[in-house]
């Protein structure tokens, strides 16, 4: 692999990237199979990350739980990252997931997204000797990355996937390390997630990685969000986050209201699946095949994710989707 320039990139400490560089919308991209799942399609990779470039987006995560980057060997994790830092502006953030179960392997794939060009690495809690895993146990684990990342690091608290979760006491230690700039919350306890925003350090980014929570999320002082929701109806997300940052709440109710429908369709109810199937309902966007033991959504749900995303159509359009659609009508 060839080393990616990282004059752009930086500690928390240096000031290169800090937590002020994870606002607005993030996307966590899936990742496209080809040959009936068996190889990475990155020329679709490529395609797909061009088409949200131009949605308003504040950056990407490759390689979360929805990249599948559990399904994936090193070889193939390697070339998404590397297609995908290719695609990416220099003035999005361009986060890779990264996290094992025990530390030393953790900062090995720390070390590796850092020298493939991230600007900073999403980190999944250890989970398989869970019941080990007391506040202290993971507050040094955090640590320990940290203190040895090239890269700053960004907590991942998914409870729902992991069966653990980080507690805002926990955060708000983690929150003062100077290479540990934010968390993404995919819990949906929005009690916790006040107490992270109320605990944590001022150079700390929470965001929420639940779509249905976003305008909560947002108006309750969250600087941004992770959403897989937002990788098919990314104008959407942005457009939330716009009006509540501009005080229209009404409007920015309203159309969550119109997202949170989409939202649990494409990942609550349907998962990864459910989430390339609505992909390869918008434009120019591919979506594809999830790898066993994942399934494509039935017959039921995909007629429920054909709706929702039919309800947001009016705003979940890319500019060449608008044009496209303003030249059919004169």
């Amino acid at each position: 692999m060839k080393p990616h320039d990282t004059t752009h990139q930086g500690d928390g400490r240096t000031g290169k990237f800090t937590a002020k560089k994870l606002r607005g919308i993030l996307l966590p991209c899936t990742t496209p199979f080809a040959e009936s799942g068996q190889v990475v399609d990155a020329r679709a990779l490529g395609a797909n990350i061009a088409r949200w470039n131009e949605t308003g987006i504040g950056g990407y995560v490759i390689l979360g739980s929805t990249g599948e980057r559990v399904h994936l060997d090193e070889r193939e994790t390697l070339e998404v990252v590397n297609t995908a830092r290719a695609c990416v502006p220099e003035h999005l953030a361009f986060v890779v997931g990264v996290g094992q179960h025990g530390t030393r392997q953790s900062i090995a794939e720390a070390r590796r997204a850092a020298g493939a060009g991230a600007d900073a690495v999403l980190v999944i809690t250890p989970h398989f000797y869970r019941a080990q895993m007391t506040p202290a146990a993971l507050a040094d684990h955090y640590e320990s990355i940290a203190a040895a990342s090239p890269v700053p690091v960004v907590l991942y608290n998914i409870p729902q996937n992991t069966g653990l979760a980080l507690s805002p006491e926990t955060v708000a230690r983690l929150s003062g390390h100077g290479n540990i700039v934010g968390i993404k919350d995919s819990s949906g306890d929005m009690v916790n997630f006040l107490e992270m925003l109320r605990l944590s350090s001022d150079e700390f980014a929470v965001l929420t990685g639940h779509a249905s929570l976003l305008y909560a999320a947002l108006s309750a002082g969250a600087q941004g969000a992770i959403l897989a929701a937002g990788c098919v109806a990314p104008e959407v997300a942005v457009e939330i986050a716009r009006l509540v940052g501009r005080g229209e709440h009404d409007a920015a109710r309203e159309l969550q209201r119109k997202f949170t429908p989409l939202a649990r369709a494409v990942t609550t109810r349907s998962g990864i699946g459910g989430l390339k199937y609505a992909l390869d309902l918008r434009r120019g966007y591919a979506g594809g095949e999830v790898r066993a033991p994942l399934t494509m959504p039935d017959e039921a749900t995909r007629r429920e994710i054909e709706r929702t995303l039919e309800e947001c159509r009016p705003v979940a359009r890319t500019e060449s989707e608008t044009k496209l659609a303003e030249g059919a009508v004169k």
